[in-house]
């Protein structure tokens, strides 16, 4: 059967692009494996398949009733962590964000709901989602490059320059992670939704997942710099680094 030019054309290029995708995603893969290996970085998320699966859907209703209900009257983003839905953006009146909380904590399997929709009298233009997704970009880099992070178990959502991170960290991990995002530029202030897990549980879950970690530790939990001499601990040397933090963990 001969197909029109027209229509050859079309099915050529998206044949191309499905090929160009699948060859970027074998290049992901390859360069989280390979900073893996450098590193010690976890490579797998913590939550189980189902979880993950289960918060994008949470994801992805959650978002699609904003956009149905509010229009252009609100700028509103799920991001969703083990049932707990963050949202942030921005909204004209007080109104429709107590009432785009209210949508969210009536989806299905939704735990709870934390609401950072801040009241704007405009919307901001595109530019700023722009730069928003370029800072998210650059902390997951970070994250990904930087010891002692479990940056797969990290998830990274920015608005108007305020880095938000979720997942399920050790406190040692959670506040690396919080310090490192806080260095990137362009970030005002990172905001640490996390859930605060123990090193023996950390340890259980990488392991779950076919994870190694270095000298049987969970990652994150270095062992503690001591005096040569005594053997004792270095005073301050468990300390973790400071930066533009705040934290709000996950209940």
């Amino acid at each position: 059967m001969n197909l029109p030019t027209r229509l050859i054309r079309p099915l050529v290029f998206a044949a191309m692009l499905g090929i160009t995708v699948t060859s970027l995603q074998g290049c992901i893969g390859l360069a989280i494996g390979g900073a893996a290996a450098a590193t010690g970085l976890v490579v797998v998320d913590r939550r189980s398949a189902e979880q993950q699966g289960e918060d994008k859907l949470i994801e992805l209703k959650v978002n699609n009733q904003m956009r149905t209900r509010f229009g252009d009257s609100a700028r509103i983003n799920a991001t969703v962590y083990q049932g707990v839905v963050l949202l942030t953006g921005e909204a004209l009146i007080e109104e429709l964000k107590v009432q785009a909380g209210e949508i969210a904590r009536k989806v299905e399997n939704v735990k709870s709901v934390s609401n950072q929709i801040v009241v704007v009298q405009e919307i901001s233009p595109f530019s700023v989602i722009t730069n928003d997704t370029w800072i998210t970009s650059k902390v997951m880099t970070t994250l990904a490059t930087t010891k002692e992070i479990p940056s797969r178990t990290i998830v990274v959502t920015t608005d108007r320059s305020v880095v938000y991170l979720m997942g399920m960290v050790t406190q040692r991990e959670g506040d690396l992670a919080a310090t490192a995002a806080s260095q990137v530029s362009g970030v005002k202030r990172v905001e640490k939704f996390f859930k605060i897990i123990s090193p023996v549980e950390a340890n259980k879950l990488d392991s779950m997942s076919g994870t190694q970690t270095s000298a049987g530790r969970p990652l994150g939990e270095s062992a503690p710099i001591t005096d040569g001499s005594t053997g004792a601990p270095t005073a301050g040397a468990s300390a973790a680094p400071t930066g533009a933090v705040e934290a709000i963990p996950i209940q």
